[in-house]
């Protein structure tokens, strides 16, 4: 079984404007929509639309409770989650314009989780985890929720013998690469930090955190990505594409990758694979949705190749 842990969830407001949205002017609103928000509930749609059984864990705020659930419904989420009394759901605001020259997203942060409730969800974990599962932590901490608290969540899952994949980002993300999680994906700026500054290299970074952590993605954007996995590494290069909303590709590319290894697909398939449905979430309007007809044809549009690791030179 797959769990995902979102801790911060989100209800994700998409507002079209018309004609292109510009600075010290009156921007129009085309469409709003309402959205899956939140890392852990995106991998867990991704997972659900590949076929992969998955359970959503994590917190869900009381006052919104409903909306909440029935957009998690209505994208065929299937979720264990804590009601935390008295809380909101946060909003995240996506603006997209109708001229589609990406989105910009605001978003909120989110409602503070009691210690019952974390207790709560550490219960809850160690019931359910088991050697053969994956534990999917993704998506930022929310307010007050400290970098114990998160230690106990992945220390439950080292236990159990489960694979731990992070897609966090600063403090979290360290606290990810010290504990020897199972799966990381910084972006490049993430990645510098990571590491001194002598390791002074993609390629460099990458062989040393893969070390420790057996897959490694080094997230580029547009401009694709790097994977590291057993001291060798593959440049990914995605299909060129016309962009409408960027909000949410990292994390179809981390359910489709998951979905790949749980199926015990060859690495440069998970790859392939996890690159174009990333690119065909990035053609659509909303936070979650890919077309997998479309992912297929972009298959042969994406370039992987491996690199020799002590040789050449990235940077």
């Amino acid at each position: 079984m797959i769990y995902t842990v979102t801790l911060n969830p989100a209800i994700d407001r998409l507002i079209q404007t018309n004609g292109l949205l510009m600075k010290k002017r009156t921007n129009r609103v085309k469409t709003i929509e309402y959205d899956l928000g939140g890392k852990g509930f995106h991998v867990s749609y991704t997972l659900s639309k590949l076929g992969m059984e998955n359970i959503a864990l994590g917190f869900i705020g009381s006052e919104n409770q409903q909306q909440m659930e029935e957009i998690l419904q209505e994208k065929k989420v299937t979720h264990q989650l804590i009601v935390e009394k008295y809380a909101f759901t946060r909003e995240c605001i996506v603006l997209i314009d109708e001229e589609s020259q990406g989105s910009t997203m605001v978003t909120g942060n989110g409602f503070q989780v009691s210690r019952d409730n974390h207790e709560k969800l550490i219960s809850q974990l160690k019931k359910l985890l088991q050697q053969d599962d994956m534990l999917v932590l993704a998506g930022s901490l929310p307010p007050n929720y400290t970098l114990k608290q998160l230690e106990e969540i992945i220390d439950v899952g080292k236990v159990a013998g489960s694979f731990i994949a992070c897609d966090l980002s600063g403090d979290a993300l360290k606290l990810a690469v010290k504990m020897q999680v199972n799966f990381i994906k910084p972006n490049q700026f993430e990645l510098e930090e990571l590491l001194p500054p002598e390791k002074n290299s993609i390629k460099n970074r990458l062989l040393a955190l893969n070390e420790k952590i057996p897959y490694v993605v080094a997230s580029l954007g547009k401009e694709g990505s790097y994977v590291a996995h057993t001291g060798e590494i593959y440049r990914v290069i995605p299909p060129m594409i016309r962009e409408v909303n960027d909000t949410g590709a990292g994390d179809v590319f981390v359910g489709s990758f998951l979905a790949q290894l749980a199926q015990k697909a060859k690495l440069e398939t998970a790859i392939a694979y996890a690159t174009v449905c990333s690119a065909s979430k990035v053609t659509k309007r909303n936070c979650t949705d890919f077309d997998l007809m479309q992912a297929e044809q972009m298959l042969p549009m994406i370039k992987i190749k491996k690199l020799e690791g002590k040789s050449d030179a990235i940077s």
